[in-house]
């Protein structure tokens, strides 16, 4: 993979799919579509559609990753029921909610105190790596919102979803973007921003 990116210990990155009309979760969010109707084709190019520019993106949001950040929405619906209370992570998994599962589950730590506690619990797993945020929107858009995305790496996919969570829905003042690299595969193409702050 050409363009190569190092992100700097302690940068929050924002990594998320999306539908070339702006979506990044189908309609009807639920247990049963925990990405919403028809949302599992946003991430065709991760499983059964990848190529080997899929899999070496996949493969440096791994090596660079030192903790993720995920919303509760996020948590409940598609990870603790879709995953059955194991990890989909390889690293410390911070959960930013108002509620705890009836059931610990290892490699998560639930935050009920902000934002910015979240992200500086996630910056301390992390160590020399990068904190990658992944939704869902809410969070997404209030660390948008906050000016804490450092970077973000958008993974179009050559898709219309025609209705769902958009991404940028809500955001009071949208950040000025400066573009770092472009890949494009056979089904996604993969854009990657810093945010000039």
């Amino acid at each position: 993979m050409e363009q190569k990116v190092t992100p700097q210990p302690g940068k929050l990155i924002l990594d998320i799919a999306m539908s070339l009309d702006g979506y990044m979760a189908g309609p009807n969010i639920s247990a049963t579509h925990p990405l919403g109707e028809d949302g599992p084709r946003l991430h065709r190019w991760m499983f059964e559609e990848k190529t080997e520019i899929d899999n070496a993106v996949v493969a440096e949001m791994v090596d660079t990753a030192g903790a993720v950040l995920v919303g509760g929405r996020t948590y409940f619906t598609a990870i603790d029921d879709a995953w059955g209370g194991r990890t989909p992570f390889v690293v410390p998994a911070f959960v930013l909610t108002h509620r705890s599962p009836q059931i610990p589950v290892k490699g998560f730590t639930f935050v009920h105190d902000g934002i910015e506690s979240a992200l500086a619990q996630a910056k301390t797993a992390a160590g020399e790596k990068a904190v990658w945020l992944m939704g869902g929107a809410d969070i997404i858009q209030q660390y948008l919102s906050a000016g804490l995305v450092d970077e973000m790496q958008i993974h179009i996919t050559h898709i219309l979803l025609g209705g769902g969570t958009r991404l940028f829905d809500t955001l009071a003042v949208p950040p000025e973007l400066t573009k770092t690299r472009v890949i494009a595969s056979d089904g996604v193409t993969h854009l990657r921003f810093k945010v000039v702050k």
